[in-house]
């Protein structure tokens, strides 16, 4: 990619979701929503990749066209950049529990490129990004809930 290019593109993110062995349904579902996602133009995908963590730690990587459950993707594939190195894939796979498969997506936020492409024009360079996962904000909630509970406490 030239520097034009890359100046104009949004932001780049990632995510790595792990499913444990026995809670692995895979409906297609997941597949469906990224491929909807691309094709509106909100994100482009990057990168997916699934790993698969045996038992015994030792690691398999598969890409888009390695898996048929995934043809959906077929139209992502054709733009997706495989932007993860094997370092990459090394640190993702130590995160793993045995026996777990985990779907990693790498995408640009189609949707912020014009506001970073506007950013840097103006000079500014990010400085701090970061993700609130809901877990987070439900945890909180809760909290939140058990402190305003009088019957907590007594």
């Amino acid at each position: 990619m030239t520097e034009a290019v890359l100046d104009e593109m949004g932001p780049i993110d990632f995510v790595m979701v792990e499913f444990p062995a026995g809670h692995q349904h895979f409906t297609g579902e997941m597949a469906e929503e990224l491929a909807q996602l691309h094709s509106s133009g909100t994100v482009r995908v990057l990168d997916v990749l699934v790993l698969a963590k045996a038992e015994d730690g030792t690691v398999d990587g598969f890409e888009l066209d390695d898996l048929d459950e995934l043809d959906i993707l077929e139209d992502v594939d054709l733009q997706v950049a495989e932007i993860l190195a094997a370092d990459d894939v090394a640190h993702l796979a130590e995160a793993m529990e045995p026996g777990t498969v985990a779907g990693v997506v790498v995408w640009e936020n189609r949707w912020a490129a014009p506001f970073g492409a506007a950013a840097r024009r103006s000079g500014g360079q990010l400085v701090a990004s970061g993700r609130i996962p809901v877990q987070a904000i439900l945890a909180s909630m809760e909290a939140d809930e058990d402190d305003d509970d009088p019957s907590e406490g007594d």
